[in-house]
């Protein structure tokens, strides 16, 4: 097949090419980012970072730049499409994305920390900010990371079970605000129709998934993958054998754990040992 002719010129990258719709936008009017901003509402300094691809901000702004703009719903097409693009993972976890936007249930296993899916910005900043990331890099995944929250909202949300092992419960952030807007996000996630959670105390001993976090997805042909990672590196499993070894691990440990309303009230007794702000 021969190459795409590309006709526009512009960026055949999600991400990129949202920014640079922005732009052009916006110099066709022959406005500046200040005015702009008195237009629209926000800051100035947001659609900078938006122009420059160092943020995608929130749907709010897309729909109110399509207001603004006269276009409606293509700005919230593009934010869609850049929130959803797996290149803004690193490589190994491309395959794993695109797969994860397909599935029609999942169901993951946590030993240290929250799934990407639950976590809300602070944790992720702390999370990744661990693994090296600093500065628009860091700020870039977090966003990428929490973009995937989407994929359990709304009617036709899939299905999705998170067995947490007691100590990732355990183990707060360094700020103590942000670990009860955490536990408070899985207490409301936790009510939602699509969304059981599951708490593994330490006494249910020794299990087949002891020092991995694992993941996985049921597919529209009915098939199973799995995706297991710890601080180093992750694999995606796709072999039969193997994801029915680890389905069955996963299945024991499901029998040990907390009920969904014995799980929901031991996050709300971590919630209540959350030390207050002093008051002043």
């Amino acid at each position: 097949m021969p190459p795409r002719r590309v006709i526009t010129g512009r960026s055949q990258e999600p991400r990129r090419r949202y920014a640079e719709e922005l732009r052009l936008l916006r110099v066709s009017r022959g406005e500046s980012l200040r005015d702009l901003a008195k237009v629209v509402g926000w800051d100035a300094s947001l659609f900078g970072k938006l122009e420059s691809g160092a943020t995608l901000g929130s749907p709010e702004v897309a729909e109110a730049l399509d207001q603004h703009y006269g276009t409606p719903g293509l700005l919230l097409a593009l934010w869609e499409l850049a929130v959803a693009d797996p290149t803004q993972f690193k490589e190994r976890y491309r395959r794993y994305m695109v797969l994860e936007s397909e599935a029609v249930s999942l169901w993951h296993f946590g030993v240290s920390i929250l799934p990407g899916v639950l976590q809300t910005d602070a944790y992720a900043y702390e999370v990744l900010a661990l693994g090296g990331y600093k500065g628009k890099k860091l700020d870039q995944q977090v966003e990428a990371r929490t973009g995937r929250r989407k994929l359990l909202d709304g009617e036709d949300a899939p299905p999705f079970r998170a067995l947490l092992a007691e100590v990732v419960l355990r183990t707060p952030l360094r700020d103590a605000e942000a670990w009860r807007e955490q536990l408070e996000y899985l207490l409301d996630a936790s009510e939602r129709s699509n969304i059981t959670l599951q708490v593994l105390p330490p006494n249910s001993g020794l299990h087949g998934l002891v020092s991995t976090d694992v993941m996985f997805l049921r597919l529209l042909d009915g098939g199973t993958v799995a995706y297991m990672e710890n601080a180093h590196r992750g694999e995606l499993i796709e072999e039969n054998a193997s994801v029915e070894q680890l389905q069955r691990a996963y299945d024991a440990m499901r029998d040990q754990a907390l009920n969904p309303a014995e799980s929901r009230k031991f996050i709300l007794r971590m919630l209540e040992e959350v030390p207050c702000e002093p008051s002043t």
